[in-house]
């Protein structure tokens, strides 16, 4: 069992886990009820992806500087508690016939406000949670959440929407995060209130955080290849569902299954990250990750209607692998190379760099896909993902095996 001995690890990983069973059937779900009952259009609906994720750009860097100063578990019950009473207002509408396009982007806007603050004090809690050297195996069972999350979640929503409805599978979701709270709620052990500073400064305290990612010769080309990355990956993914359903002319069933299928790769990913990362180094494995990744999405834009869904299918399952194996290393290095009372700052810092691209590349991938057609934007999201690894060539990246090999080479 490894790390889920610890009990209070455990009751967060339990916590977790569902959370993201739910999240994923919400992610199927709400495009295909803006589709399919909604009949929104192309652009209508990457303004569904842009509305949950644009609170990225607007708090992402002060929240980081928030949590570094308060203690983490209570935002994270609280935050869990109003988004399950905001998504439950979609099926509870649906229910008497009055849910509108408006209202799902009017729910999906503080629903993102309270992801942001729950990301950020999720990711600075875990190292108040656990010691520094079982960081590594701690995110790797909580990336193992989101790999189980993608698979079932990808073929279940689609199955669920084709059978309950896609407003009642949102409801779902709802629960999930009741069930987050309430294990959140559980853990026993105490977190400390961290050290407040004698003079806050918010400004110059976001500042700290950005001129640790921006000055270090390792977070910078992460964080910008990241950036990259969800730029396109949310080109792409705002205009899929609505490219498979009306241009490839899939049942909103076979597209889950189908997903569930590609998505394998992100399980098998969370069993071997550790054991490939021991062998061939964790600064190399980054590498090859990312790099995948691109390889992925290029290979999805080759999907079209008959045999040729199987390249959905097979880049799926690449992008699933790889980003997996690359979140658990990008965040464990990131925690293991900053200071414990920098944690939520340089983690609101990646997060505003790389999830303030979602909400642009939603936008983004919305007016491409009206200007020259579905296809060719899944084409320039690929390959656009591809380009972006250019940066982690030129950087020191290229030449460590290990992480461990530029803190002893070169001062940070």
């Amino acid at each position: 069992m490894g790390i889920l001995r610890h009990p209070d690890f455990r009751r967060l990983w339990a916590a977790d886990l569902l959370s993201q069973l739910g999240s994923r059937l919400s992610m199927g779900a709400i495009p295909l009820l803006a589709v399919l009952t909604l009949n929104a259009s192309t652009l209508q609906v990457s303004l569904l992806r842009t509305c949950e994720t644009g609170a990225w750009l607007v708090l992402g860097l002060f929240a980081g500087a928030w949590a570094d100063r308060i203690r983490c578990r209570p935002v994270l019950v609280y935050a869990d508690v109003l988004r399950a009473l905001l998504y439950a207002s979609i099926p509870i509408a649906w229910w008497f016939d009055v849910l509108t396009l408006t209202q799902v982007y009017a729910v999906l806007v503080p629903a993102g406000i309270l992801t942001v603050l729950f990301e950020v004090a999720h990711s600075s809690y875990l190292p108040r949670l656990l010691e520094r050297d079982r960081l590594l195996p701690g995110n790797a069972k909580l990336a193992s959440n989101h790999s189980i999350a993608a698979v079932v979640g990808a073929g279940a929503s689609g199955i669920l929407v084709q059978w309950l409805g896609a407003a009642l599978t949102i409801g779902l979701d709802a629960l999930s995060f009741v069930w987050s709270a309430v294990w959140l709620r559980s853990i026993r052990t105490p977190e400390a209130e961290p050290v407040k500073p004698e003079r806050p400064d918010l400004r110059r305290e976001i500042a700290d955080g950005m001129r640790h990612v921006f000055h270090h010769p390792l977070l910078r080309p992460l964080a910008l290849n990241t950036m990259v990355t969800m730029l396109f990956q949310a080109a792409a993914g705002a205009i899929m569902i609505v490219y498979l359903v009306r241009a490839v002319h899939l049942q909103p069933a076979t597209i889950g299954v189908l997903s569930m299928i590609g998505l394998g790769g992100a399980i098998v990913a969370s069993v071997v990250t550790e054991r490939i990362s021991q062998r061939y180094g964790d600064a190399r494995t980054l590498l090859v990750s990312s790099t995948g990744i691109g390889v992925a999405f290029t290979v999805q834009a080759m999907t079209a209607p008959g045999w040729r869904v199987s390249w959905f299918v097979l880049g799926t399952l690449l992008a699933g692998f790889c980003i997996i194996v690359s979140y658990i290393l990008q965040v464990s290095t990131q925690q293991r190379l900053c200071p414990p009372e920098l944690q939520g700052r340089v983690s609101a810092t990646m997060s505003f760099v790389s999830w303030g691209a979602a909400p642009i590349g939603s936008l983004l991938g919305g007016a491409l896909g009206t200007a020259f057609g579905l296809h060719t934007t899944l084409w320039i999201a690929g390959l656009g993902t591809l380009a972006g690894n250019a940066v982690l060539y030129l950087s020191p990246l290229r030449r460590l095996r290990t992480v461990q090999d530029l803190t002893q080479s070169e001062a940070i």
